[in-house]
């Protein structure tokens, strides 16, 4: 499986704007807020991982 990262870019709502950090790409990927973990806010970094998204520090 797919490993992918990104960066919250924006919340609206119940969505949030993420752009792919592990590749150079300026598209914004719209993701259901449910899907991510509770604490997550604009600038998070996720991993997504077996249709999972985790919060991940560096």
């Amino acid at each position: 499986m797919n490993v992918f990262y990104y960066e919250v870019v924006s919340i609206e709502g119940d969505y949030a704007n993420l752009r792919r950090t592990d590749v150079e790409s300026d598209d914004l990927k719209l993701v259901a807020r449910a899907l991510l973990p509770p604490e997550t806010t604009e600038g998070t970094r996720l991993k997504y991982e077996w249709m999972q998204y985790e919060i991940i520090s560096e």
